[in-house]
């Protein structure tokens, strides 16, 4: 089971069991609650009925140590402990816990110096065995402890219940990420517009220079064979023409010829 399915599921349980009880009461009830080791969130406890009542009675202390659970921090506790009552070590340590949370909000560089003082170590191995046994190893923080450079890179963090005033800052947030989507899809769609009619010419380019060699290819075919029509033709008119000619008689013949033209002159 992961942590948000266990999350919901103690929820569940602490709910119902803050709506049975009322007053005093209702002090186990919270102490049980922050003090249990996989449950990090206490919104949905603070919304129940019985619990609001306590304001302004003799009990509201116990709202006041549910509500440090869900906003506040171990510097919190410290500032105001001459008005909560004494926690218990598991209750320390969820605290702490909660601490290294809130820091992550907004930081994913965790310098170990700063959590040192936020909450009491006095150490970095002590810092470090809190870090890897009761934060890693409990889910809530991912991260890499980085020694030479005495921080703490988070990858993960679990969230922390939200803090009165803190949701309109998150849907203004939301709101704005919302928008700037909004624009950055209208500029990827005139990108892939663009892109597209660039495409288009391209391929009629490519096919106009295909078409032009073709041309040229069939010009070229034409012409040669014209030039081989042409000196066949050429060929054949020579001959013709040889043998309509009178053939020339060779030296011998002609000199024959004479004396037998002579002969018959004599006679």
């Amino acid at each position: 089971m992961d942590i948000e399915e266990k999350q919901a599921e103690l929820i569940d349980h602490f709910v119902k069991q803050a709506s049975s009880v009322k007053g005093s009461a209702l002090g186990s009830v919270v102490v049980e609650a922050t003090s249990h080791p996989s449950l990090f969130a206490f919104s949905e406890i603070l919304a129940v009925g019985n619990v609001l009542e306590l304001e302004g009675t003799e009990n509201s202390v116990h709202l006041n140590v549910l509500r440090l659970f869900a906003h506040g921090t171990w510097s919190d506790y410290k500032s105001n402990a001459d008005r909560l009552p004494q926690l218990m070590p598991d209750q320390v340590l969820k605290l702490k816990q909660l601490t290294v949370l809130t820091l992550a909000e907004t930081n994913k560089v965790l310098p170990y110096d700063q959590l040192m003082q936020e909450i009491d170590v006095t150490n970095v191995r002590e810092l470090e065995d809190f870090l890897i046994n009761e934060c890693m190893y409990a889910g809530i923080v991912r991260g890499k402890l980085d020694q030479l450079q005495r921080c703490v890179e988070v990858q993960f963090a679990a969230g922390r219940d939200l803090r009165p005033g803190q949701l309109g800052g998150m849907i203004q947030t939301l709101s704005n990420w919302l928008t700037t989507s909004d624009d950055l899809l209208v500029s990827i769609q005139e990108k892939i517009k663009w892109a597209d009619t660039m495409s288009e010419l391209d391929n009629k380019h490519r096919k106009d220079v295909e078409d032009a060699k073709k041309s040229l290819v069939k010009a070229d075919n034409d012409f040669r064979g014209h030039e081989e029509i042409s000196s066949e033709s050429g060929g054949v008119m020579d001959y013709e023409e040889d043998r309509s000619r009178p053939k020339s008689c060779c030296p011998t013949e002609l000199a024959v010829a004479a004396r037998n033209s002579s002969g018959l002159d004599a006679v």
